[in-house]
């Protein structure tokens, strides 16, 4: 093997760890959030002046969804910043709610002022108005590629990182994206069927209020599950069991805890040794096991290992 081959792997293998860290974990959540934050407030400047220029309810109730984004995301990047500080002597498991808290927040905010602008579209339903103009269509068929495309990105970040807070906005932009779609229909048929159908319009925009609603009810909810220590994925906790099983002299896992908090973990893992072991061989045991588990998981932030005696072992020594 030559010295650049060598060189090659070396350097690959560094990358390798760089993306198993969970500060490489963070780093990716918060570019993927200035990228929808950067999206969604042009899409809300372009959707706002079309409303209102071009007469369209239903555009106005889009951009306030994509102003709602804008301040989503500006307030989980606040969270994602918080999330990183180190523990201090207040917060000894540091400040990985962060998030959690961050998005009940947000959700309430979305909810709120969705059932606003719904209240405004109940008020102008019978209220006749001008056609909105056909450019108008452009810009919700624009909306619905760029929101979908933004929904496919953010889901496989948010997968990879275990983000709660981007997998909420990756179905945000889903959800956007089908707003976008009920804006076109409402545009399409008004400039199809003429003015007698210009409530679609308003129809349209009370379709987007019912979308921005689900979504910041699916958030609240998702987010305060995790602020109540809800078990992590059955997926992850298994592979956490089975790596703390292929340590030498552990017997079984007799209980195994694992709950998120933002982007990371903790675990609290009893394991069964020998129960003749002399406290400090069952010491050693405990740290390989969290060694191994924290050198395996980056986004475990600490695993609390309690040790139980397994009598059906016998030291030959």
């Amino acid at each position: 093997m030559t010295h650049c081959e060598i060189r090659l792997r070396i350097e690959r293998n560094d990358d390798l760890a760089d993306q198993n860290s969970i500060s490489y974990i963070y780093a990716e959540v918060t570019r993927a959030a200035i990228l929808a934050l950067a999206v969604n407030l042009s899409l809300g400047t372009v959707k706002l002046i079309g409303g209102i220029a071009g007469n369209s309810f239903a555009l106005i109730a889009d951009a306030v969804n994509s102003i709602g984004d804008v301040v989503t995301t500006v307030v989980v990047l606040f969270a994602l910043r918080v999330a990183q500080r180190p523990a201090d002597a207040e917060h000894p498991y540091g400040h990985t709610r962060a998030e959690g808290i961050a998005a009940t927040n947000v959700a309430l905010l979305v909810i709120i002022s969705a059932l606003l602008v719904g209240w405004e579209a109940i008020q102008r339903i019978t209220i006749q108005h001008d056609i909105p103009p056909i450019w108008t269509l452009w810009i919700a068929g624009a909306n619905i590629l760029i929101k979908e495309g933004l929904y496919q990105y953010n889901v496989r970040v948010g997968k990879r990182t275990g983000s709660s807070a981007i997998i909420a906005n990756a179905w945000d932009h889903r959800s956007d994206a089908l707003c976008a779609l009920a804006v076109l229909i409402g545009l399409g048929t008004i400039r199809l069927g003429g003015s007698q159908f210009i409530w679609a319009d308003e129809v349209a925009s009370l379709v987007v209020v019912a979308a921005i609603v689900w979504s910041g009810v699916q958030l609240f909810r998702s987010s305060a599950s995790e602020l109540m220590d809800v078990q992590a994925d059955s997926e992850f906790v298994d592979r956490i069991r089975e790596l703390a099983m292929s340590v030498s002299d552990v017997a079984e896992v007799e209980t195994l805890w694992v709950r998120k908090s933002g982007l990371e973990f903790f675990a609290d893992i009893h394991i069964e040794v020998d129960q003749h072991l002399t406290v400090a061989e069952g010491h050693r045991i405990g740290h390989q096991v969290k060694d191994q588990l924290l050198g395996e998981f980056p986004n475990l932030r600490d695993v609390l290992v309690h040790l139980e005696p397994f009598p059906h072992i016998h030291n030959t020594k």
